[in-house]
């Protein structure tokens, strides 16, 4: 397994993420121990998790991913050689029974950063991060900003001033943001230098082969101010996995969670074949292409998977040895070309 280090830290990491999110809601707990085994065997130290998993977020399963990773993490009695990172959620999403305010005040982060703990029964959380922003914005398959949130007021000080507080105590290592946009970024950066507090380390967003979107700000960003981004929804929601093609799977994510269409656009659809055809012509399957696709790009740090099963687990890890040529690369780019991001 590649690894590399979180830029402007010591933390040596897996250049592929064990993501967590089916923890608790697709995955029971045997599973999701079971997951974590065969990842950690396979060379990933690096796991990415958040308070408000498992998704579909819901009070009654609240919290249950942390919990499982915690499970775990107390059965297998070693901690100093893996690297958890996890997520305080912002407001704005409907879902005030994580915590009132759903803000990212004092209280609120030092109340999620203990529970957290909890959960994972861990003394410490190596990366912290900001889930959304507490700013009304473009995420979650939004393409443009069209007015900006006036009842949101600049805070990025106070909230890196907390964080100071949390490190000095131990509790945390590192921060980072995610679904963030270039200008916050670049905000919370001058901030961390004009005020000597702790600089962000990373930023989570989406990118695949149907979000690029990535590449247009944020990728000159990273790149310039060393900010390792973690790539999440690398397959669009198993989209890119090529099975949806022929009808929706049962019991796949889009099949029990048909409110997350950010991936099922027609343009998406049509997007997905052509890539389908590329990968089968070049003796590749679909998931494959789209993970080497992801893990080729300079600018990303670490690539977050997530599996339902073991056997889908193992084909994902595997993408890792796989190197896309050029002439793949250039036949990418003419999909992308034809029918940009379709799934913003």
């Amino acid at each position: 397994m590649k690894t590399t280090t979180i830029p402007n830290t010591s933390l040596k990491i897996s250049k592929i993420c064990l993501g967590t999110m089916t923890f608790g809601e697709q995955n029971s707990e045997s599973e999701a121990h079971e997951q974590l085994d065969y990842a950690v065997s396979h060379g990933i130290n690096f796991i990415d998790t958040a308070e408000m998993y498992p998704i579909a977020s819901r009070k009654e399963t609240l919290g249950s991913t942390e919990r499982f990773i915690g499970s775990w993490l107390n059965k297998r009695g070693k901690r100093d050689d893996l690297v958890i990172a996890t997520k305080i959620a912002g407001p704005n999403r409907g879902m005030e029974y994580i915590r009132k305010p759903l803000d990212f005040s004092a209280k609120s982060i030092k109340e999620a950063v203990d529970l957290s703990l909890k959960n994972l029964q861990t003394d410490y959380i190596d990366l912290y991060q900001m889930h959304w922003p507490e700013r009304v914005m473009n995420m979650f398959g939004r393409r443009g900003l069209t007015g900006i949130d006036t009842n949101w007021k600049e805070n990025f000080a106070e909230v890196l001033s907390v964080y100071d507080e949390l490190i000095k105590a131990g509790k945390i290592r590192h921060i980072g943001v995610s679904n963030e946009a270039p200008w916050a970024v670049m905000k919370f950066i001058s901030e961390s230098e004009k005020h000597n507090l702790p600089r962000i380390a990373t930023i989570q967003n989406p990118y695949s082969l149907l979000n690029r979107l990535f590449e247009v700000g944020l990728t000159e960003v990273c790149m310039r101010e060393n900010i390792g981004l973690m790539a999440y929804s690398p397959l669009g929601f198993g989209i890119l996995s090529g099975k949806h093609l022929n009808g929706t799977q049962s019991n796949s994510r889009i099949d029990l969670f048909p409110q997350f269409t950010r991936y099922t656009s027609e343009n998406a659809t049509k997007a997905t074949k052509l890539y389908q055809e590329l990968a089968q012509s070049h003796d590749l399957t679909l998931t494959q292409m789209a993970l080497a696709f992801v893990q080729q790009q300079q600018f990303v740090m670490s690539t977050i998977i997530g599996a339902t099963s073991l056997a889908q687990l193992k084909e994902n890890i595997d993408s890792h040895e796989i190197v896309l040529s050029e002439e793949i690369l250039k036949e990418i780019d003419a999909i992308q070309e034809m029918i940009p991001n379709p799934a913003p």
